[in-house]
C-alpha cells in the first residue's frame, strides 16, 4: 500500500505537469497569434490592396482628337496588372473647352476619385484649381515651373507631377517653318488672346521673324467661328503659311487649321505626327505617345505609396522631323535636299 499522501502528491505532481503543459500550449498559441498580428501590421498596404478598385480620372480638352498618349498609358497600366473593370477604373472624358474641364475637376473631386490624369494645359490648370489633395498625373504640359503646375522639375512639391513637353519650342518652329518652305515670307499666326501661353508663343515668334525676316500676320481666334472667319478673309497672296500662336489653338483646332490650309493651298505646320499623317506640311516633337507609357509607371509608384511631390517631372528630349511630301506636291512646294537629309519620316 502506498502512502496516501504519496499518491496524492503522485497526483498532485501529474495534474501539475499537465496544466503546465497545457499552459505552455495555450500561451505557445497567443504567443503566435500576437506575431501573426504584428507582421500583418507592418504590412498594411499589401492587406488593404486585396479586392480594392481605383479609380482614375482622366480628361483633355479637343474634340476633333484624343491624346496619342493615351492608349499606350491604358496598355502599360494593364501590363503593371491593373485591369479595367477588376481593379482599376478609368473614368475619360474628351471635352470642348477650359469651362468644361473646371466642371468636370470639380466632379472627380466629389466622387473622390483616386488619382486625376490631366491632358495638357487647360485640364492641369482644371485640376489645380479643383483640388490640393487627389495626386494628379499631367501629361504633355507646356513649361510646367513657369504655368505654376510645379515649384521646380525636381521637386514639384505639390500633388502634381508628371510630364512636359508637345515639342514647345516657337523659336524653332518658325526657323524650321523657312528651311521647308524656302519662299516663305507672310506667316499667318492664329492666337487665343486669354490663353496664358500666348504672350510667350508671340515673343518668341516676333523674334524669329525679325531675324528670319518674315512678317507675321497676327490674329485673335478663340473658336472654331474665328478661325473661319479669318481664312475666309483672307486674300489670295496675303500668306504663305499658317502656325499656331498659343496651346489652346494647338490643342482645340489642329484638325480644323489642317483641313483649312490645305483647302486655301496653303503650308501648315503641325505639333505633333498625326497631323502630318492627316495632311498637315511637318511637324517638328517628340514621340508623345510614348509619354503614355511613362505616365503609367508614375500612377503605379503613386498607388504603392510614393507622393507626387517627390516624383521628378519628366521632359522629352529627343525631337523628330515628320514631312509630308505628299501635301508638298499638292501646294506645289520642293522640299530642299538639305531638310530631307535630317528628316526622321517622310510620308508620300
Amino acid at each position: 500500500m502506498y502512502p496516501k499522501t504519496g499518491c496524492l502528491g503522485t497526483f498532485h505532481r501529474g495534474r501539475t505537469i499537465k496544466a503546465r503543459a497545457a499552459a505552455v500550449g495555450l500561451g505557445g498559441l497567443i504567443l503566435m497569434l500576437a506575431l501573426a498580428i504584428f507582421l500583418l501590421a507592418q504590412f498594411p498596404t499589401d492587406a488593404e490592396q486585396v479586392g480594392r478598385v481605383y479609380r482614375i480620372g482622366v480628361f483633355h480638352v479637343g474634340l476633333d482628337h484624343v491624346p496619342p498618349s493615351l492608349e499606350p498609358l491604358q496598355r502599360e497600366l494593364k501590363a503593371l496588372g491593373y485591369e479595367e473593370g477588376k481593379n482599376i477604373r478609368l473614368d475619360w472624358r474628351n471635352l470642348p473647352d477650359e469651362e468644361s474641364a473646371r466642371e468636370v475637376a470639380r466632379e472627380f473631386v466629389r466622387n473622390r476619385v483616386d488619382l486625376i490624369v490631366a491632358f495638357e494645359n487647360h485640364t492641369i490648370r482644371a485640376a489645380q484649381a479643383a483640388t490640393s489633395e487627389i495626386p494628379v498625373v499631367f501629361v504633355h504640359a507646356t513649361d510646367p515651373v513657369e504655368a505654376g503646375f510645379a515649384k521646380s522639375m525636381a521637386h514639384p512639391g505639390g500633388n502634381l507631377t508628371g510630364f512636359a513637353g508637345v515639342g514647345d519650342i516657337p523659336a524653332k518652329w518658325m526657323e524650321l517653318f523657312k528651311e521647308v518652305v524656302p519662299g516663305l515670307r507672310r506667316v499667318l499666326v492664329l492666337f487665343n488672346p486669354r490663353d496664358p501661353t500666348a504672350p510667350r508663343y508671340l515673343g518668341e515668334y516676333r523674334k524669329a521673324a525679325t531675324i528670319l525676316k518674315l512678317k507675321l500676320v497676327e490674329r485673335e481666334v478663340s473658336n472654331q467661328a474665328d478661325i473661319e472667319r479669318v481664312f475666309a478673309s483672307l486674300k489670295r497672296g496675303e500668306v504663305d503659311g499658317v502656325i499656331h500662336g498659343s496651346s489652346d489653338v494647338r490643342t482645340r483646332f489642329s484638325s480644323l487649321l489642317t483641313g483649312l490650309a490645305l483647302d486655301h493651298g496653303l503650308p501648315y505646320q503641325a505639333h505633333r505626327k498625326e497631323w502630318v499623317d492627316q495632311g498637315a506640311l511637318f511637324s517638328y516633337s517628340p514621340d508623345l505617345a510614348s509619354v503614355g507609357v511613362l505616365a503609367a509607371r508614375h500612377i503605379d509608384r503613386i498607388f504603392k505609396g510614393a507622393k507626387p511631390a517627390d516624383l521628378p517631372v519628366e521632359e522629352l528630349s529627343q525631337y523628330k522631323l515628320i514631312i509630308n511630301l505628299k501635301t508638298a506636291k499638292a501646294l506645289g512646294l520642293t522640299i530642299p535636299q538639305s531638310v530631307l537629309i535630317r528628316t526622321d519620316q517622310v510620308i508620300e
